[in-house]
């Protein structure tokens, strides 16, 4: 399946064919987790489907894809975080389900008073 891609160069708009299977699938996420109480860095590699706790945090990676090397640069990670807390009779509740980008974490970012999580690459 081919993309058109619309840009303009000098006013003049053309159309480039971009492949919507130029990204290539990983196996497991590689991130950088920040507890802001202790200042503590932690770099977690989290498995596909494999929940992976950070503090009070469970972190479920459901894709993780990359583009080849010949292409700019991009990784990108379908996640779900929830909260479970430290009260184990407290359901937990979901902080962040979607699409994080390792170019521009800005983007779509964690929202936690005491977490922040970011994606640093795609693991073949």
């Amino acid at each position: 399946m081919v993309k058109r891609f619309l840009f303009a160069i000098c006013g003049i708009v053309m159309a480039m064919p971009v492949a919507a299977d130029s990204w290539l699938e990983a196996s497991s996420a590689s991130l950088q987790a920040l507890d802001k109480i202790t200042a503590r860095i932690s770099s977690l590699t989290v498995a596909l489907d494999n929940p992976e706790r950070f503090g009070t945090l469970e972190i479920l990676v459901h894709r993780c894809a990359y583009r080849p090397p010949e292409e700019p640069p991009e990784n990108a990670a379908f996640l779900t975080i929830r909260d479970v807390g430290h009260d184990p009779t407290l359901p937990p509740q979901i902080v962040f389900n979607g699409w994080m980008f390792s170019s521009s974490p800005a983007v779509s970012a964690l929202e936690h008073p005491v977490y922040d999580l970011s994606l640093l690459s795609c693991i073949r």
